[in-house]
């Protein structure tokens, strides 16, 4: 997945209508406070406050920058175009995650794999498995909107809390597209900063199997404190409920077949997700005896069951296309509030700001992580912390002597991770709406997440896997910039 247009750089703003760093702050600073005050004092969900922003960003672009309502209608419109793709999956994904409770895939799902896992090894086994799929099909999304709905019905069944397993899901699902060529992500971070895609893939390996490593452990330590929680019985009542209520059987796996196999085909993500779609319904047909028109009613309003048993009850029920609607308007809105930043210049004047703090290879790389976590949270949008960044600091990374790897590397561990984790984000909405999670109730447990930021400044501070060009060498760089070192000491 591409971006439908490059976001303007610092040099490319006219120097007359350039925001000054106290300008481009304003308007972050009003959003901040409008949803500290709407969601902390207020209660309201994320809509309004965002919608306050947006009011707030066009008004004072408008008659403070002198940005025309035309070129702040142009920005929204690029954001939005930019994010099609990513609200037609949301929707998409809510309809396919109905029609296979309908088809009895995830019940399926759920009742096998409560007679295989423990709880002691579920949380780590759940990491490993969400990794490998994903690594294969090369979409986090996808991994978490078929398998990892499923793994949260398991979990729930073994007596694992939903945050730690949708945690342990994220840390699989990132950690699998990290690392492959088929993501969308892993392309675009090797494309803005012109590097090689294997050569982008090689410089994240072991940093990112550090993190991971420690996040799986981390997950095995916490599923020895929830095993012997199980009251007794109660995997055998789920299953019953399942069974009363569904036809359990291996058969029921074929939407999951086919909507795997396209993706491993290379299909994109929104044709592979709509096949898994009418699968679903397909299966709900033949094996549950759904009628044909309940189905698509099911994909629409999603699903209500009632197996007699409430868990089980809570853990099927969905909203359908139309459940996707309360997600979908935060994004809009969100990416909206982006696109206005940008096209005012906000966000390059923060980053070229940002990127003025760097004095060698520690401070950049903590440059480049800010800047990352900073596009995240301003345009919502995990492609903009890609590119903003990529683009806009490359230049220095030259400067320094240094491979464009590691300004790859850089982006994708501060940028493409730590999406999942600002809740107005693209990412975190879809993560959060999907596996019935909120952002800050899984954010503890989304050690990847919250690791891979950590290994990457270490890696500035020490040096570790950081490559220079050919004739370069640590400190000839911070010589010709007239910093006394690389390495910030």
């Amino acid at each position: 997945m591409g971006l439908a247009f490059e976001p303007r750089l610092y040099e490319e703003l006219d120097v007359d209508d350039r925001p000054s760093l106290l300008e481009a702050l304003v308007p972050v600073f009003g959003m901040l406070v409008f949803l500290g005050v709407g969601i902390v004092v207020y209660g309201l969900d994320p809509q309004f406050p965002l919608f306050w922003g947006i009011s707030f960003t066009g008004l004072f672009s408008r008659y403070w920058l002198g940005i025309s309502w035309t070129e702040l209608y142009d920005g929204i419109t690029d954001s939005l175009h930019m994010g099609i793709q990513v609200i037609l999956i949301m929707f998409v994904v809510y309809a396919l995650i109905a029609t296979w409770v309908a088809a009895g895939t995830i019940p399926s799902l759920m009742y096998y794999g409560l007679d295989l896992l423990t709880p002691t090894i579920f949380l780590p086994i759940t990491a490993v498995l969400a990794s490998i799929v994903t690594f294969a099909i090369g979409s986090s999304w996808t991994a978490a909107g078929t398998l990892g709905v499923s793994f949260i019905g398991i979990g729930a069944g073994l007596g694992i809390p939903a945050p730690m397993t949708a945690g342990a899901i994220l840390s699989g699902a990132y950690m699998g597209d990290k690392q492959s060529p088929l993501s969308d992500t892993t392309n675009l971070a090797a494309a803005v900063t012109n590097t090689d895609l294997f050569d982008h893939v090689n410089a994240m390996r072991d940093s990112s199997l550090v993190a991971f490593g420690i996040a799986v452990v981390l997950y095995a330590v916490l599923g020895v404190q929830a095993s012997g929680n199980i009251p007794v019985g109660r995997i055998t009542e789920i299953q019953g409920a399942l069974t009363g209520s569904y036809a359990i059987s291996a058969l029921t796996f074929a939407p999951l077949v086919v909507t795997f196999g396209l993706a491993l085909y290379g299909v994109p993500a929104l044709p592979t997700l709509g096949a898994g779609v009418f699968a679903g319904a397909l299966t709900s047909v033949v094996m549950q005896g759904t009628a044909f028109g309940a189905v698509w009613s099911i994909a629409q309003s999603g699903t209500s069951p009632s197996t007699g048993m409430e868990l089980v009850d809570g853990l099927l029920a969905s909203g359908g296309m139309i459940g996707g609607a309360w997600v979908v308007t935060i994004a809009i809105a969100a990416l909206s509030l982006g696109g206005m930043l940008e096209r005012a210049g906000i966000l390059a004047v923060l980053a070229h700001h940002l990127g003025r703090l760097s004095r060698g290879v520690a401070s950049l790389t903590g440059v480049t992580a800010v800047s990352a976590v900073s596009m995240n949270v301003l345009a919502a949008e995990q492609y903009i912390s890609i590119v903003v960044p990529g683009i806009t600091l490359r230049n220095l990374y030259e400067e320094q002597g240094l491979q464009s790897e590691n300004l790859s590397r850089a982006i994708e561990s501060a940028g493409t991770t730590t999406s999942a984790l600002i809740p107005w984000n693209s990412g975190a909405l879809f993560m959060a709406g999907t596996l019935g999670v909120g952002t800050l109730e899984y954010a503890p447990y989304y050690f990847f997440g919250l690791l891979s930021p950590l290994v990457l400044l270490l890696m500035g501070v020490t040096g570790w896997q950081i490559t220079y060009q050919p004739g370069e060498a640590p400190g000839d760089a911070g010589d010709r910039r007239g910093s006394p070192s690389s390495t910030d000491d």
